[in-house]
């Protein structure tokens, strides 16, 4: 018996359920028919306005973006600007500094030296200037990053172990960034 009661119950429950579900059906849909036209025509308008403004800041954001992308770019071509014309003088500077090592005897032989050496000094400015400075690192820790080691030597009192003992060629960097390793003796 109680079972059957439980049973009825629960049918009477679902029932109520059911009528409570309808009767709110019903009003929604009095709702929805009771909104004026003008009313959605807002409601949509401001749907739109809202998605106008997300795109508009989505978009801001982008050219912001887009803007220090291009900055940064910018000045990494202008810091490294005079690479390449960098890289092909070096030699020429290179034939300079040999011209200047032969011994001059006599007068002329004097004043051409003078003329080379005035010419391999405003040589050196120019690439200072462009921010080419070159690898002197006699004395320092052999570094490969600086520099390529061409000959070895035993290490000695004067000369620590990994160690730069003499440069055979310089190096040159153009700000941080290596255009021409130094070619140097290394002690061991």
């Amino acid at each position: 018996m109680a079972d059957k009661e439980k049973d009825q119950d629960l049918k009477t429950a679902k029932e109520a359920a059911q009528k409570t579900d309808k009767n709110a059906d019903e009003k929604s849909a009095k709702k929805d028919a009771k909104i004026d036209p003008k009313d959605q025509e807002i409601k949509d308008l401001k749907a739109k306005n809202e998605e106008i403004s997300d795109n508009l800041l989505r978009t801001q954001a982008e050219l912001q973006n887009m803007n220090k992308r291009h900055s940064k770019e910018v000045a990494g071509i202008l810091k490294y600007d005079g690479q390449k014309l960098a890289t092909e003088i070096l030699p020429v500077i290179d034939n300079l500094e040999r011209a200047l090592s032969v011994e001059a005897d006599d007068d002329a032989s004097k004043q051409l030296k003078k003329g080379i050496e005035m010419v391999q000094q405003h040589m050196v400015k120019a690439l200072e200037n462009n921010h080419v400075t070159a690898i002197d690192n006699v004395g320092e820790k052999f570094d490969p990053t600086f520099s390529q080691a061409v000959q070895t030597v035993p290490a000695d009192d004067k000369h620590e172990k990994d160690t730069v003992v003499q440069v055979l060629q310089k190096g040159y960097k153009l700000e941080d960034r290596v255009l021409r390793p130094a070619m140097v003796v290394v002690a061991q």
